[in-house]
């Protein structure tokens, strides 16, 4: 355990994962591993010949690997291993393998959160780490994590996920330096707050009250404490903006299938917009708490 997954690609990111990941394993006390994916469907004298396409490939392995060692040494860093990989499927090889060999975070640059590529989608609904996704345009002078959990639930995966979620939260606020924050949000639809049907500021007043006791054993100041009433996306995107997040921490349950259509995860919704760094930890019993 305590090893870094960061994710390389040929197409450059604007967030630049080796760097950034490099950085962030160092102040969490961990050992950073980069796996640089590559692969190109080949057309001409390449696409008939095994032999030219074989050739092709390991020229275009090569010089990647040596971009990124270059990269390295730029970068004055000298012991972090660089595994090239050539796949097709780069979230089947990442989570497989991520896990095999006892990596406990894993790291990626989005390339346009406008236009979230296929993989970042995977990555998020079939990851069994946690994953922290690199915005490409982050908040100025952002020097707060803020963790968002589910105070309502008494579902037990749903605790545990709680549980997991403020665990990292407060690892990476200790490592980073930063400012920790808590955000929950009683979900009301957008329908039910134009009819006036429902009164936000009372339901804030009563998840207060009700759960008070639960953000106590959190010793956090209760400047830190935000309850708010909406569209949970929405709302943890204003508030991140608002608190001048560099990291948003939360959990996702991963659906999948029709229901992960329909649905979907808060996760997903928040990322076309957020402008921070996202940490999504997945609901798994097996995943194991850090300690601070």
């Amino acid at each position: 355990m305590d090893k870094v997954f960061i994710i390389s690609q040929k197409k450059q990111q604007q967030a630049d994962a080796i760097a950034t990941g490099v950085e962030l394993a160092s102040a969490l006390g961990k050992t950073a591993e980069v796996f640089d994916y590559s692969y190109e469907s080949f057309s001409g004298k390449e696409c008939y010949s095994p032999r030219l396409a074989a050739a092709a490939k390991l020229q275009i392995m090569k010089q990647r690997n040596s971009d990124i060692e270059a990269q390295l040494q730029s970068l004055k860093i000298d012991d972090v291993p660089v595994n090239t990989v050539w796949t097709k499927d780069l979230f089947e090889h990442a989570c497989h393998h991520s896990m095999r060999h006892g990596f406990d975070l894993m790291i990626k640059a989005v390339q346009d959160a406008d236009h979230y590529l296929p993989v970042d989608w995977h990555l998020i609904r079939n990851v069994k780490i946690p994953l922290m996704l690199l915005t490409d345009n982050p908040l100025n002078r952002a020097n707060s994590v803020l963790m968002a959990v589910d105070l309502g639930s008494d579902k037990p995966i749903k605790q545990q996920l709680n549980h997991n979620v403020i665990a990292y939260a407060r690892q990476l606020a200790k490592a980073t330096g930063c400012v920790l924050h808590l955000a929950y949000v009683v979900r009301v639809p957008k329908i039910l707050r134009d009819m006036d049907v429902i009164n936000p500021r009372t339901l804030v007043k009563e998840a207060h009250q009700r759960y008070q006791s639960q953000l106590d054993e959190l010793g956090l100041p209760q400047d830190n404490i935000h309850i708010l009433a909406g569209e949970p996306d929405l709302c943890l995107y204003e508030l991140a903006c608002r608190l001048r997040a560099r990291y948003v921490v939360l959990g996702a349950r991963q659906r999948r299938g029709l229901l992960g259509c329909v649905i979907g995860n808060t996760a997903e919704a928040m990322l076309s917009r957020i402008r921070s760094n996202v940490l999504v930890i997945p609901a798994d019993d097996q995943l194991v708490t850090p300690s601070v």
